[in-house]
């Protein structure tokens, strides 16, 4: 199997937050997903690690010791423009709007899934034009696909998909071996969380496995309870 995926290159991204359990939970799930994370466990260290620092990426609590993130974040401001999402346990609109008029990217309520918060960095870093370049091909087993052209193969036989389609294989296929969650799928293809009786992406995965068979055998497989896997039949 052959994959070329968009994060070989670690993406150097800065976590503050307070609470360290929070932090290396979330550390060792963005290092699989190809960044690099460094953090700081209050205010002060955090606004003084993003001023010294290069980061791609700063995700930035609003609950800090010494310094409290909005005024972090405004400092920030005052100095750079790199991509901040702010994490808070505080939901009301009045802290979100703070947020985003204080220069937020993205503003994520705790609890969140892991997956939503990665979903909505590489949409920050897409839209800051910090993302890595698209590869020509991407392949896994039979099937090669062109992110530019958006065009299917498997086996060397074209095949057709709408556009959804190919957003939910693009994923899966640069995932390949590794379990996708409905939740990961839902916060990539329609940024948002899917509902508890919601089928779209049951249908869209149905629709892909029929396209994509051949000889009986398809390389979509579903991993009961925790989401889909690209397991790649061998042409």
């Amino acid at each position: 199997m052959t994959e070329v995926a968009l994060d070989r290159i670690a993406r150097p991204i800065l976590l503050v937050e307070d609470d360290q359990g929070l932090c290396s939970l979330m550390t060792d799930y963005f290092v699989q997903h190809g960044f690099s994370v460094e953090s700081a466990h209050d205010g002060r260290r955090g606004l003084a690690r993003a001023l010294e620092g290069n980061f791609d990426l700063i995700v930035l609590d609003v609950m800090l010791p010494v310094l409290d993130g909005f005024e972090v974040l405004r400092q920030i401001r005052k100095r750079l423009g790199t991509p901040v999402i702010m994490l808070t346990a505080r939901t009301a609109r009045t802290d979100r709007i703070a947020g985003l008029d204080a220069g937020a990217d993205d503003y994520l309520p705790k609890p969140f899934a892991p997956e939503e918060l990665l979903a909505r960095m590489r949409a920050v870093l897409r839209r800051a034009g910090r993302s890595e370049p698209e590869p020509r091909e991407v392949e896994a087993g039979s099937v090669r696909l062109n992110p530019q052209t958006r065009q299917v193969w498997a086996s060397g036989e074209p095949v057709d998909l709408t556009s959804l389609e190919f957003d939910v294989l693009e994923l899966l296929v640069r995932a390949a071996g590794r379990t996708v969650s409905r939740d990961e799928l839902a916060a990539a293809i329609y940024q948002r969380m899917p509902t508890p009786y919601e089928r779209s992406l049951d249908v869209h995965i149905s629709h892909l496995r029929k396209k994509l068979e051949r000889g009986g055998q398809t390389p979509i497989r579903t991993i009961r309870g925790a989401g889909y896997q690209f397991a790649p039949v061998e042409s």
